[in-house]
């Protein structure tokens, strides 16, 4: 039976385009999807702002430590530190990512400083700006105290309490001596707890981060000098030396967790208001921070 002219040439189009569709899809798996699932890959994860909370962070961490195709990390550091417990969480993810055998790099932008260094301590090699600030390896509670403004007032503060230090640190009165050395125990076990962090992920004596600790601020320069950072160089160094630590011939190939636009225009809401708690509640009370406070 003969095929129309005009059928025979619809025909024929779609044969062609259908051929054309296949080369190309051939042709992209090969030049593309193929080659991006058997190469190794560097994660770029970044730290910036106050650290209030890791969440998204430490998940984003384990993520990339159960990709078999992420070799190493960069930890991009800009924060001057933040809450103790988030920079401890952070830290440990880090370490976990480490147990498989990846490595980890810190590159450290602005600021990295105490909860910011903490956090860093757990990498495998730092780099630093040598414009940054770091270090800072020490903890501050601050306490307000509004007695002598609600005596002019004429108003009173009436608390009930059970347990003789219960109402510690209340802002409608002055701390006793005893209060005052019982919080002073408490600030001095979490700042042992920074050094001797700082001692492990670093690899050296906790009397040699004892006497770097006593809430100094370093240039990256500086930090380079005493040991607390490795090398100098911005973020592309970083990568590269992440790259050459797994083993990753050449450039390495970067990925990283895509950022909502709203997220990148504006920012998490509670980086501008760290002292909010996430979600409803009241204030939160006085709390130690591992943070740089100039």
């Amino acid at each position: 039976m003969e095929i129309p002219p005009r059928k025979a040439l619809k025909v024929g189009f779609l044969l062609f385009a259908v051929l054309a569709l296949g080369i190309f899809a051939v042709s992209y798996l090969g030049v593309h999807v193929l080659p991006a699932m058997a190469r190794d890959e560097v994660a770029l994860v970044r730290l910036e702002g106050p650290i209030m909370d890791v969440r998204d962070l430490v998940d984003t961490v384990e993520h990339y430590g159960r990709d078999s195709r992420v070799k190493a990390l960069v930890l991009r550091v800009d924060s001057p530190g933040g809450g103790v417990v988030p920079s401890q969480e952070l830290y440990d993810a880090l370490q976990a990512f480490k147990q498989s055998g990846k490595k980890v790099v810190t590159s450290m932008g602005t600021v990295a400083a105490s909860g910011g260094y903490y956090v860093a301590a757990a990498s495998d090699l730092i780099v630093a700006n040598p414009g940054t600030l770091t270090g800072s390896i020490g903890v501050i509670m601050s306490l307000a105290n509004v007695q002598k403004l609600m005596d002019k007032l004429g108003i009173a503060a009436v608390t009930i309490t059970a347990g003789a230090h219960k109402d510690m640190g209340s802002p409608f009165r002055d701390l006793t001596p005893e209060e005052r050395a019982l919080l002073q125990q408490v600030m001095d076990d979490i700042h042992n707890q920074f050094i001797q962090a700082v001692a492990d992920g670093r690899g050296r004596p906790v009397k040699e981060i004892t006497a770097l600790a006593d809430g100094r601020v370093f240039t990256g320069r500086q930090a380079v000098d005493v040991g607390l950072v490795d090398e100098l160089g911005d973020l592309k160094q970083a990568i590269r030396r992440a790259g050459e630590l797994a083993g990753i011939p050449g450039k390495p190939h970067v990925v990283e967790r895509e950022i909502p636009f709203w997220e990148r225009m504006l920012g998490e809401p509670r980086t501008w208001f760290p002292w909010l708690p996430r979600s409803g509640g009241v204030l939160t009370g006085p709390q130690a921070m591992y943070l740089m406070t100039f």
